[in-house]
């Protein structure tokens, strides 16, 4: 259980003479671990190993904000150095391969699932973890994908709301960034400056393992 859904299990029962247990997500810290790139051979396959890497790697359904994903992806797609890999299946994957070609979003890749014993791989695949909820998910998620993103010392970028869970972690931890869901705007621009701030991210990814050993 995460903090947002322990704070509404109070809230609703506020008054009662109930008992909360707050038992936290965990991240899988023994399977799950940073890996330097250069050795990365999805990385070597896709041919992707000297660009800067956005993965979102999981459930493409309902509660995922892609649509943000992709317009942000847009409006970088003559940055060549910049590049966005999703793994996953989901209701709204075919929307993400149709909007991918019909944009002819060169910067795109689109994978098929991939199974757990290859999350060390993948995982390390990327420089930034995406993490994204659509607006109205406070409260009701926290996705898992964040806490093995963690594990492989990966800094987190999320769109999500303010006070959420997942926005507070991010804060706290100082180790990533996220934007308000439903906002390619402010997301392109946080994207630019993470490109531009390059040494940045080995610290907050860093920070974002400590904190998954420490506390997940």
């Amino acid at each position: 259980m995460g903090r947002d859904m322990n704070d509404l299990f109070l809230q609703k029962t506020a008054g009662l003479d109930v008992s909360i247990v707050t038992i936290p997500n965990w991240a899988e810290l023994d399977s799950v671990y940073p890996a330097e790139r250069e050795n990365n051979k999805l990385l070597s396959d896709l041919g992707l190993s000297e660009n800067l890497v956005f993965m979102f790697a999981g459930n493409l359904g309902h509660p995922i904000d892609v649509k943000t994903l992709v317009e942000a992806a847009e409006r970088l797609v003559d940055t060549p150095t910049i590049h966005f890999i999703f793994i996953g299946s989901g209701a709204k994957r075919k929307w993400l391969e149709d909007r991918v070609r019909l944009k002819a979003l060169g910067n795109v890749t689109i994978l098929h699932e991939r199974p757990r014993s290859e999350q060390q791989e993948f995982l390390n695949a990327c420089d930034v973890g995406l993490v994204s909820l659509i607006h109205g998910m406070k409260g009701a998620a926290m996705p898992s994908k964040t806490y093995n993103i963690m594990a492989a010392g990966k800094p987190i970028l999320a769109l999500t709301e303010p006070g959420s869970e997942l926005a507070r972690m991010i804060d706290e931890e100082d180790m990533g960034w996220w934007v308000t869901s439903g906002d390619p705007d402010a997301l392109y621009t946080i994207i630019k400056y993470i490109s531009e701030h390059r040494e940045d991210l080995r610290d907050r990814g860093n920070r974002a393992r400590s904190a998954a050993m420490a506390k997940y």
